[in-house]
């Protein structure tokens, strides 16, 4: 019993040891007193290693110090070295001041002249930038603003030659404002090639070359052709690039020192093409309406000239009936009845006239239907394009008149296309249908010429 129980303290007290040092290699104790020796020997090796730690630490502690002396220096010099520097800073404000008033006292009436070249050297610059004689010269303007710096600032002074070069760039651009020259560039073609040309300056108006009017954008230093040349006014181009001497009529934007305006206005100008697919579905229903009518009447025409033409021939020999037009076969009826009554041989000649009447007479309502409907379609066009633009309003507002006037001009051109079709189709109507009623005209003399004879008979 007592080894039992001194074993299993044994065991606990080992344990202990190997929790407190595990570090410390513990050999199976066969009995207290080994198992006590085994305890010194873990104490004295836990005292070494906390003796250590406790060096390690007053190192750590020492070194800290030091560091925090070291900052503690080096925050007094940079104070000392701070104050140093404000009251140096404080001088120099004084002395900067003195000298800007020293030199306000010398420059005198030329500080106010410098205000006003700088506002001429800036307003320069922004002609300069928009300019198209840049195309011709496109390094003229790069000293602008090294000379507006320098009247700007208060330690640099602009040299003569300078203020001469503004004084020479402002006189340059009025001297090439009134020339038609002719130099060498790189022109971008509207499909996106470039190509070396020759390239004709109208003054400050516009660059021209090869039959087309240029564009000159500051920004990129490039210039490009028109992606759309205004229609009608591209003639005297080739002319004057062509000519040596004297006067050439050509078109020029007056707007165009400002943006070129005017020019811009007529590129966005729609063709009548462009007016006509405006109208949509209901342009193209008007336009397909009215070349059938057109179609339509021609045709009514050609036919009857041809009746009117053989029945004219027959007029000329009514003896010999033919059926080949409506008036030999309305004689024909006649003939074949010579021994009826006045009155019968009427019903029998109205009868025949009333049998060639919807010959004569066909289409002519159709082309009187079209007239009518034309401007109806016109009218429907209108009204729904009218109600997109103001949906259109309600959704984005009405903020942009320009926008607004487009969609309204978009909703006209279907009134204008059925008008189009109505005007022509109402005279077309009236044409043929003159020529249809000369013929009938024809057709009811003679059949009441045969019914008085018959009558006088």
């Amino acid at each position: 019993m007592k080894m039992t129980f001194a074993k299993r303290c044994l065991a606990v007290v080992a344990g202990s040891i190997l929790t407190v040092a595990p570090a410390f290699a513990v050999e199976e104790a066969a009995s207290i007193d080994e198992l006590l020796k085994l305890i010194n020997q873990a104490k004295v090796s836990e005292s070494k290693e906390h003796q250590q730690r406790e060096a390690e630490f007053l190192r750590q502690k020492q070194n800290q110090q030091n560091l925090l002396n070291q900052a503690k220096s080096t925050r007094a010099a940079e104070e000392a070295r701070s104050e140093t520097l404000e009251k140096a800073f404080a001088e120099n404000e004084l002395k900067v001041e003195a000298l800007r008033e020293q030199l306000n006292e010398r420059l005198g009436s030329l500080k106010e002249l410098f205000g006003h070249l700088t506002s001429t050297a800036g307003d320069m610059r922004a002609i300069i930038n928009q300019s198209i004689v840049t195309a011709q010269y496109p390094s003229r303007g790069e000293f602008l603003d090294e000379l507006i710096g320098k009247m700007s600032s208060d330690t640099k002074l602009p040299k003569l030659e300078e203020i001469e070069q503004l004084w020479a760039e402002m006189s340059r651009e009025m001297v090439e404002s009134g020339k038609v020259v002719k130099f060498p560039a790189t022109v971008v073609s509207a499909d996106g090639e470039q190509a070396q040309q020759e390239v004709v300056r109208i003054g400050v108006f516009n660059l021209v070359s090869d039959g087309a009017y240029l564009d000159y954008s500051s920004k990129s230093n490039l210039i490009s052709e028109l992606p759309r040349q205004p229609s009608g006014h591209t003639s005297g181009i080739a002319k004057l690039q062509g000519a040596s001497e004297g006067f050439t009529a050509v078109g020029v934007d007056p707007s165009g020192p400002s943006g070129g305006n005017l020019l811009k206005a007529l590129i966005d100008t729609p063709t009548l093409v462009e007016k006509w697919h405006q109208g949509g579905l209901v342009g193209y229903i008007i336009t397909g309406v009215g070349v059938f009518a057109v179609l339509l009447a021609i045709w009514r025409f050609i036919v009857l000239s041809g009746i009117s033409a053989k029945v004219s021939s027959q007029l000329k020999n009514p003896s010999e009936a033919r059926e080949n037009n409506p008036l030999g076969r309305v004689l024909k009826v006649a003939q074949a009845n010579p021994n009826m009554d006045a009155e019968s041989l009427e019903l029998k000649l109205n009868e025949a006239v009333l049998k060639e009447r919807p010959a004569i007479e066909s289409g002519l309502n159709l082309l009187k239907i079209i007239a009518m409907v034309a401007p109806l379609l016109g009218l429907l066009g209108t009204v729904t394009g009218m109600i997109v633009t103001f949906q259109q309003i309600t959704i984005f507002g009405a903020g942009d008149p320009k926008a607004m006037a487009g969609g309204i001009s978009q909703a006209l051109v279907t009134t204008v296309l059925g008008l189009v079709v109505a005007i022509p189709t109402v005279l077309l109507h009236t044409l043929v249908n003159g020529r249809a009623q000369r013929v009938l005209h024809v057709l009811e003399e003679q059949s009441a010429g045969i019914i008085a004879e018959s009558a006088e008979g």
